[in-house]
Formats: structure tokens, C-alpha cells, sequence
């Protein structure tokens, strides 16, 4: 017989938590951003767009924060997987989906198992990845 621990879902207040943390990393780097986090499903739980984020940062935000669901890994480990000859070569432009392989997705996991995932967009690849990494980081 096996047995199934549950494991509590993303919540709104988990939710408003990373952005929040995200949100206070880029301000300490003195960079404007914009957050999303999405739930187990992968639909919008949470999103921030900072007052002067540029308009993309929404986007790009979300859909790092997509990809990163998807696949269950952080964004900045997928680079190079989508260069050419790299396993995910195709993948962005093989399925009708809004993945975005540029550092700033990071999946979230509670007890091994993936309950959603956030994204920043607004500041350089890096920076963008350190603040979502930050925010997950402070939820645990």
C-alpha cells in the first residue's frame, strides 16, 4: 500500500509573499520590475508591475514564470538547452505556448513537489533570476 502525503497548495498569501520579496530584492538593486506567480496549474495567482518597469517586464515575467512551471526547473538552467544543437533546440517554437528561456523563471516546491512557479522581468537576465531566487527562498 503506498501512501500519499498532501502537500498544502500555493497560497494567495504565499503568493503575495514572493512578490513581495522579489519586489524588495530588485529595490535593494535599485532595479524595477515586474512579478508573476502562477499556482499549480499554472494559472495567475499573483502579478506586480513596478510603476517604471518597462511595459515588457509583464510579459516576460509571465511567461519565465511559465516556462519554469512547465518544466519544473529554473529558467537560467535551460539557456543552453534551447541554443542550437541543445536538447530544447525546437521546443520554443514547436509548441503554441508563451515559453521564454532567459533567466528569471524559478519553480516553486514544498516538499518536493511542484506547487507553481514565479518570474521576474525588468532587470538583466541574472539579476532577474537572483530576485525570483530570493523571494523562493524566503518562503521556505
Amino acid at each position: 500500500m503506498s501512501t500519499t502525503t498532501a502537500v498544502a497548495p500555493l497560497s494567495t498569501q504565499d503568493a503575495d509573499a514572493l512578490v513581495t520579496a522579489a519586489h524588495r530584492a530588485a529595490e535593494a538593486a535599485g532595479v524595477t520590475v515586474s512579478v508573476t506567480v502562477l499556482d499549480a496549474g499554472g494559472h495567475l495567482l499573483a502579478f506586480r508591475r513596478d510603476d517604471r518597469a518597462v511595459l515588457i517586464s509583464g510579459e516576460t515575467s509571465t511567461r519565465k514564470a511559465y516556462t519554469a512551471h512547465q518544466l519544473n526547473a529554473p529558467t537560467a538552467d535551460l539557456v543552453d538547452a534551447v541554443q542550437p544543437g541543445g536538447l530544447f533546440h525546437t521546443l520554443p517554437t514547436a509548441l503554441d505556448r508563451p515559453l521564454l528561456f532567459i533567466a528569471g523563471g524559478v519553480p516553486v516546491q514544498r516538499d518536493g513537489r511542484l506547487i507553481g512557479a514565479i518570474g521576474v522581468g525588468g532587470g538583466a537576465p541574472e539579476q532577474d533570476h537572483g530576485f525570483a531566487t530570493a523571494a523562493v527562498e524566503a518562503l521556505a
